[in-house]
């Protein structure tokens, strides 16, 4: 199955970079070069920029001060030192960096950006940005501090540091500072930047959209693990199938419904279990019976982010903007990250919803009075064991803190900069904890994944229904099996718990079932 890692080239335009290209820079390394329509349509910015600061023009950033000192003009000797004072003053992030693929996403929707050609800076600063990609240079960057409406001013000044050799980063594993960094990967330091380009390296909102494109892309692939693991858990609780019947679906008409419902009939084909104990009821539980309709609703979300997130991956984002054909210099705040605010709170809110009904169906598998039929708490010897009792505990922990973290960033506000700066969007903290969701969900599901194929050996156990599984259920059955044995008495828990986890995240077994289900999708 190909993806970003089979990417080995992304050519920066402007307007075209894809999520999967995006995924490719930040985690896996691919290399980048900028297209020569770029390069020229940023050199033709370059030139306005330089004439405008000639002609003594009113330009905000240009030929005046930020934010609130936007009536204060500045000299033109010292207009150099604006830009560069711009990323000394404005480098007050705090807390634990952000990971690196977090900050190679940033350095490249900040290049991508600025190859659009109507920044107003010169060439060098993105072909710098390209080099550090390239060569491994990652600038550490605290991750609180940006209130994601000025751009995301905290977290890029950190960025815009080591440009000029200064800040820290990291090169070659090592956490070092900025300047021997580009030293060492044999990239020349600027001594300063030059006017519009402070502006051009804070204003925007590469952060949040490089922490939510990321959380995104995990969220895509949490929501197909959901199906698998489900189709596992709706085996092992003797689901009955009639509730994923295509025609029941379709005379819903949601997308994602309708795809989640595919998926369980896909991956429950050919499952003895599951045909033999059709009838058993007349209709299951919620968690089971309207999987494709939470999911599906889960996917309908994702496909709503996906689409703003790839404007924005391609979208100018600085202030002010420089407009060649008739060398207007316009302010404005495309810089603001409501666009992206709203959709990331979404995306914490919609995997937040994966692990709330995959917790449901683990205390429905260990819960003696719900499970149809399984021992109490999936132990063969109760009493003397507690079994997975406490798997479902901490299930539930994490799917209540997903709940309190689901509550929206982009509700809040809070005035800056002298008032000027009134309302902002908390987009960079909504991308932040929609992370954190996500890894409480991964979490969730692995847990449900373990709990699953212990009650499938109870249920092979109990015999009534046969032994035999999907032919994707036995393979994904059968890796877990590799890492974890059946539980015949209690253990420590723990080591089980890693195991899965680490095969949940690595993307194996999504891999597994597309090479046996391949239109699962």
């Amino acid at each position: 199955m190909g993806g970003p890692e089979a990417i080995r080239k992304v050519v920066l335009t402007g307007w075209d970079l894809s999520l999967e290209e995006f995924i490719a820079v930040a985690r896996f390394g691919a290399s980048v070069e900028l297209a020569p329509q770029a390069r020229e349509a940023m050199e033709r910015s370059r030139a306005l920029a330089e004439k405008i600061a000639d002609q003594r023009r009113a330009a905000y950033g240009i030929t005046t001060g930020f934010g609130d000192f936007a009536s204060v003009a500045v000299p033109e000797e010292l207009s150099n030192k604006l830009s560069t004072n711009l990323i000394l003053s404005h480098c007050t992030g705090t807390g634990e960096p952000y990971r690196e693929e977090q900050v190679r996403g940033m350095m490249l929707l900040r290049a991508n950006a600025l190859c659009v050609g109507i920044s107003g800076v010169r060439p060098l600063l993105v072909e710098m940005l390209v080099a550090m990609l390239n060569r491994g240079v990652t600038p550490v960057i605290p991750q609180k501090g940006s209130l994601g409406a000025s751009g995301d001013l905290a977290p890029l000044s950190h960025m815009g540091l080591v440009l000029l050799g200064r800040g820290e980063a990291v090169y070659q594993g090592r956490r070092m500072p900025g300047g021997e960094a580009m030293a060492l990967a044999g990239i020349a330091a600027l001594d300063t930047l030059v006017y519009k380009e402070g502006l051009g390296i804070t204003n925007g909102t590469c952060a949040m959209t490089s922490v939510g494109a990321l959380n995104l892309y995990d969220t895509l692939r949490a929501a197909r693990l959901a199906d698998l693991i489900g189709s596992l858990t709706l085996t092992a609780l003797t689901g009955q199938l009639d509730a994923f019947q295509e025609r029941m679906h379709t005379a819903r008409g949601h997308i994602g419904q309708i795809q989640v419902a595919r998926n369980l009939r896909l991956l429950t084909d050919g499952c003895e279990i599951l045909e033999r104990c059709q009838g058993a009821r007349i209709q299951d539980a919620y968690a089971l019976r309207c999987i494709p309709q939470v999911h599906g609703a889960v996917r309908d979300a994702l496909a709503f982010i996906k689409s703003k997130v790839d404007i924005e991956l391609n979208a100018v984002t600085d202030n002010p903007l420089l407009f060649c054909e008739d060398e207007a210099v316009i302010s404005g705040g495309n810089f603001h990250g409501e666009p992206m605010a709203l959709p990331f709170d979404f995306l914490g809110i919609a995997c937040s919803e994966l692990a709330s009904i995959s917790e449901r169906r683990i205390e429905r598998m260990v819960n003696g009075a719900l499970s149809n039929g399984l021992t109490r708490f999936l132990t063969i010897d109760g009493g003397i064991n507690s079994g997975f009792m406490i798997v479902q505990y901490s299930a539930a922990s994490m799917a209540s803190e997903n709940k309190v973290l689901a509550h929206p960033a982009c509700v809040d506000s809070i005035p800056s900069s002298a008032n000027q700066e009134d309302f902002v969007s908390m987009g960079t903290t909504a991308a932040r904890k929609a992370g954190t969701i996500l890894e409480n969900t991964l979490s969730v599901l692995a847990f449900e994944l373990l709990t699953a194929c212990q009650a499938i050996d109870i249920r092979r156990r109990i015999g009534l229904y046969g032994q035999g599984l999907s032919p994707v259920g036995e393979a994904v059955f059968a890796r877990v099996r590799e890492k974890v044995a059946f539980l015949e008495e209690d253990r420590e828990m723990w080591p089980d718990i890693q195991a899965v986890e680490a095969m949940v995240r690595s993307g194996e077994l999504l891999e597994l079932a597309h090479a046996i289900v391949p239109d699962f999708q």
